[in-house]
């Protein structure tokens, strides 16, 4: 078993028994599924758009090579500079020397997993840089030292409660706050920074190929401060987050909206094509873009392409069982439920994270759910064939689950042992996994088989 398995196992036992801690996620969940409800009716035709929006991802990552270059020459065209980032410790290094270059003591940072994925506030701060989270979820999350917990709502196992905690802790405000005094102090704070920072950085929802331009969607309005006031502005963007064309926006945006936060259009929708130009009034004087791979390249094998489908709205996990009872943080990686367990792995590695691919009912709902209908189950199921090849599930597991298949599907095997003998084996077996924190199982009697063949003789 490896470190991170026996982590990820110990924090999830702990986050499954907690009832306080599945309530707080329950009921942000349900808020949540309301709301989608609704704004899916927006669409007259549902389904037709999310095959639509799937044909566009599978044209693009097709021919991601094609658009990533368009992407540079259209955005370079318009004053931009783009950075090439392999590996994250080539992107930190990259947004270092910008910074070192600048003499920046301090950068604001609007909401972004790529980021978190890289650890660029660890990094920025071991170089003597302040970075300030402008998300209130990622600001509180960033007070409290915690990552975030859901990709689209970083906070969503706090309460008000919680949050008012936070804030009397890490900022010496009065003890039970309500949200909007929690609001306007975090409102008070945070503007001082975005006059002050020397560099903005934000990630990117989409990349338009025929423009060159970077979409960065809100619902605060922080992004655009990050990215008014500050002379110079770092976006840092996936190379699978590539569209081909500004009017494909019509279909994703909308697409993102409604199964992000069930809003009809997000409040705050921005396109960004380069720096500031002679005759405008705001934005940065420089602009930079660095387009990540990171692993992702390894996302092109073909039974896990789909994966770079995903627009990050992060619906398979408000659907996922698993997820709404161990939590975003018991994963371990910055990309948690479904999604996440597909893609970890490839990222950033499978002999320590094939783990999660394990972590899955296989219901098939974070399928059902998707926006661009990313085959998220069956990829599960492709991860594990993939460990199973490379050898990396041990011996004794594989003995173990080869032994149970041959019993399963032997009916002949079945009827040899008695109810009593399956009693003790199952619960003897599976005594420390399934039954630590559930009742024993009981085999009726006569099963189902024996059942038919005594029906057919009367």
């Amino acid at each position: 078993m490896t470190e991170q398995q026996t982590i990820f196992l110990a924090k999830s036992e702990i986050k499954a028994n907690d009832m306080e801690h599945k309530r707080k996620v329950a009921f942000n969940i349900q808020k949540y599924n309301d709301s989608v409800v609704k704004g899916k009716q927006q669409f007259a035709n549902l389904d037709l758009a999310r095959r639509k929006a799937k044909n566009i991802k599978w044209k693009t990552i097709e021919n991601l090579d094609t658009y990533l270059e368009q992407f540079e020459k259209n955005f370079t065209a318009h004053g931009g500079k783009i950075i090439w980032a392999e590996t994250a410790e080539e992107a930190l290094q990259g947004i270092l020397q910008i910074c070192r270059e600048k003499n920046t003591k301090q950068v604001v940072k609007a909401k972004s997993m790529v980021t978190e994925e890289i650890h660029l506030n660890d990094f920025l701060a071991q170089n003597g840089i302040d970075s300030v989270e402008t998300d209130l979820g990622e600001y509180i999350q960033q007070l409290d030292g915690e990552p975030p917990y859901h990709i689209v709502t970083p906070a969503m196992h706090k309460s008000k409660e919680d949050v008012a905690r936070v804030f009397h802790e890490k900022l010496g405000t009065e003890p039970n706050l309500t949200p909007p005094e929690i609001t306007k102090i975090a409102r008070r704070n945070l503007r001082k920074k975005y006059i002050t920072a020397e560099v903005g950085i934000t990630g990117g929802n989409f990349l338009l190929a025929d423009i060159g331009g970077v979409c960065v969607t809100e619902n605060e309005g922080n992004a655009r401060l990050t990215t008014t006031f500050p002379k110079t502005q770092i976006s840092i963007v996936g190379i699978e987050k590539l569209l081909p064309s500004i009017n494909d926006l019509q279909l994703f945006w909308p697409l993102l909206a409604t199964f992000g936060t069930g809003q009809n259009l997000t409040v705050y929708n921005t396109i960004f094509t380069g720096p500031r130009k002679a005759d405008e009034t705001d934005g940065p004087e420089e602009m930079y873009v660095i387009l990540l791979d990171n692993g992702r390249t390894n996302l092109l094998r073909k039974e896990v392409r789909e994966s770079m489908y995903c627009i990050r709205c992060g619906s398979c996990l408000n659907a996922c069982p698993v997820y709404k009872n161990i939590g975003g943080h018991a994963y371990g990686a910055t990309y948690s439920g479904p999604i996440g367990s597909v893609i970890t792995p490839h990222l950033k590695g499978m002999a320590e994270y094939k783990h999660l691919s394990y972590a899955s009912s296989l219901c098939g709902n974070c399928t059902e759910v998707c926006p661009v209908k990313i085959n998220i189950h069956e990829m599960l199921l492709e991860n594990r064939s993939i460990a199973e090849g490379l050898h990396l599930n041990g011996f004794a597991e594989n003995i173990t689950w080869r032994l149970w298949r041959d019993a399963m599907m032997s009916r002949r095997l079945m009827n040899l042992v008695g109810p009593g003998m399956k009693n003790k084996v199952v619960n003897k077996l599976f005594s420390d996994s399934w039954g630590k924190h559930r009742g024993d199982l009981k085999f009726a009697e006569k099963s189902f088989n024996k059942m038919w063949k005594d029906r057919k003789k009367s």
